[in-house]
């Protein structure tokens, strides 16, 4: 698509994801309207200051729970595109607040496809879902009797062992309030298609990180965490569960993927957003350690007390194929990925040993989810091809974000 003179409208474009999209987009010589709370006008201001566009976007002030301010904005920029970004994104949030959560996800959802159904806008929809609708995966049969032993419901069964990598196809096993409200939406989208004929996409986006993402993800926490480390602002890195394994890509090609799925998505169908590599919560810290400066040579538990947690040159790295796909891992990836190691609350910690001297990975117990995914591999396929790409390696990734934290204004 040639995005010069195209009016493009952004619901959330003062967030994380939406000031990178409307920065390319009005780069591209796109007319772009943001959605914005007003609220969030001087909240989320240093995402658009950062970005250069602060001044360059045509901002429309609204709520996702007011349809007459949709329609308003829908009026104002007679839209060629929408991008649907605008959430309440964070899971741990919306254990809190899942009512809150529900509200701004799901019925805003529904009222923005309201809006254009009613106003009649001949615009194509993209949908930011997650593939946080995926929830519990299987990755192997005794991960599966586990999940049984301790209590939880498995709904759909597992067809197959293992559900990976996660394709379009796999059952919605969501497992936070945020999930939920990730459902409906998508779900949403494509009724209002198949429905109504609204031109909807629905992409569902693995993780994505980039400079200046939220401090209330975990890896803004880490990188925050790493930096001060490095300029001993702190004495060690807190951290929650460790052996969640997540698919990582950068921001910049997942915007990427979005604008794909403006051109080429086929209306009321379902993309995956991801890099179709899975890394541990674990690996994300020693990494960053070593793209700040320290050599990592071993690692054990704080209590010291089981040797088979000891590893040592833990950041070597592997691509032996798993789950029928190569991609790079470290050794703890492999070992965590293969059910060989794993980190619990009673261990305390972990102990680094590094050419500087030991590090210290705190547990803290408030930093556990009631309910946590332990692991997330993305098929990027279906969306690949119609011409996505993923341009990022992850330590493209993680030095962007330490670059950003080395920052003394952005640490916090």
């Amino acid at each position: 698509m040639n995005w010069n003179g195209k009016n493009v409208l952004i619901t959330g474009a003062n967030g994380f994801v939406g000031s990178y999209l409307a920065k390319e987009l009005l780069d591209k010589g796109s007319d772009v309207y943001g959605f914005i709370r007003p609220e969030d006008m001087v909240a989320m201001e240093k995402n658009l200051i950062d970005k250069g566009i602060k001044d360059k976007l045509k901002m429309l002030e609204g709520d996702l729970g007011n349809i007459s301010s949709l329609a308003s904005a829908l009026d104002h920029s007679q839209p060629d595109v929408i991008f649907h970004l605008a959430a309440q994104s964070s899971v741990e949030f919306s254990f809190r607040r899942p009512l809150d959560t529900q509200d701004i996800n799901t019925i805003g959802t529904a009222n923005l496809l309201e809006a254009v159904r009613i106003k009649d806008i001949d615009a194509k929809i993209v949908f930011a879902g997650s593939s946080e609708v995926y929830g519990m995966v299987i990755s192997s049969p005794e991960q599966y009797q586990r999940a049984l032993d301790s209590g939880k419901t498995i709904f759909p069964e597992p067809e197959k062992i293992p559900e990976l990598p996660i394709s379009e196809s796999n059952p919605l096993r969501p497992m936070s309030p945020y999930a939920v409200s990730k459902v409906s939406g998508d779900f949403l989208m494509q009724n209002y298609h198949h429905s109504y004929g609204l031109d909807t996409v629905v992409s569902r986006a693995f993780n994505h990180e980039g400079a200046g993402r939220g401090m209330m993800f975990v890896t803004s926490i880490i990188t925050n965490q790493i930096m001060k480390l490095k300029y001993q602002e702190t004495d060690r890195i807190t951290i929650g569960n460790l052996n969640a394994c997540r698919d990582w890509s950068h921001v910049t090609d997942i915007i990427h993927g979005y604008q794909v799925l403006a051109s080429k998505g086929r209306a009321g169908e379902v993309y995956n957003q991801g890099s179709m590599r899975t890394n541990s919560v674990l690996s994300y810290i020693l990494l960053g350690l070593e793209r700040a400066g320290w050599n990592i040579n071993q690692i054990e538990t704080i209590k010291g007390d089981d040797q088979s947690k000891t590893i040592d040159n833990p950041t070597e790295l592997v691509d032996d194929p798993i789950f029928g796909v190569k991609f790079d891992k470290t050794r703890v990836d492999q070992m965590i990925l293969e059910n060989q190691l794993e980190y619990t609350i009673q261990d305390k910690g972990i102990r680094v040993s590094t050419d500087q001297g030991p590090l210290t990975i705190e547990f803290n117990p408030d930093r556990f989810r009631p309910s946590e995914i332990p692991l997330l591999l993305c098929d990027n396929q279906k969306i690949q091809k119609i011409g996505a790409r993923i341009e990022y390696s992850l330590s493209d990734v993680i030095q962007d974000q330490l670059d950003y934290f080395d920052q003394k204004e952005n640490r916090v």
